[in-house]
């Protein structure tokens, strides 16, 4: 379910039990994906948020500001991982700026989405 919920091979995803956590702007819209657990995601541009179930509610670490400042700490459902996922990091690595040549567009291109920082005013107004 985390696989279609997320588009990827795993959702990371930090639990937010016990802490105190709130919205700061704005509200999620919310999928059912099943008879016990709702997902929450951006209403605007997607993204997945939240998983939601009947023992608390974990967030997507991509969606902090900082995701390195939340490390994984255990992995769930592991009975559907898939066996290349271990070897990830063995792949040869290239930045964005290395598709340049190919993809030449990669140099101009200017992000709609929400920037790692707050902002006085969302979504950003921008010139079209």
């Amino acid at each position: 379910m985390c696989q279609k919920a997320f588009g990827a091979y795993y959702a990371p995803l930090v639990s937010v039990r016990g802490a105190e956590f709130e919205w700061t702007r704005g509200e999620r819209k919310r999928f059912r994906s099943s008879n016990f657990v709702e997902r929450g995601f951006c209403s605007d541009c997607g993204t997945p948020l939240t998983y939601e179930a009947p023992d608390g509610m974990a967030v997507a670490a991509g969606a902090f500001d900082d995701p390195s400042a939340l490390p994984p700490v255990i992995q769930f459902g592991t009975e559907g991982k898939i066996g290349f996922v271990d070897h990830l990091h063995e792949l040869p690595a290239r930045e964005t700026e290395e598709d340049a040549e190919a993809a030449p567009f990669v140099l101009d291109i200017i992000s709609y989405q929400h920037p790692d920082h707050d902002t006085t005013k969302w979504p950003v107004e921008r010139n079209p």
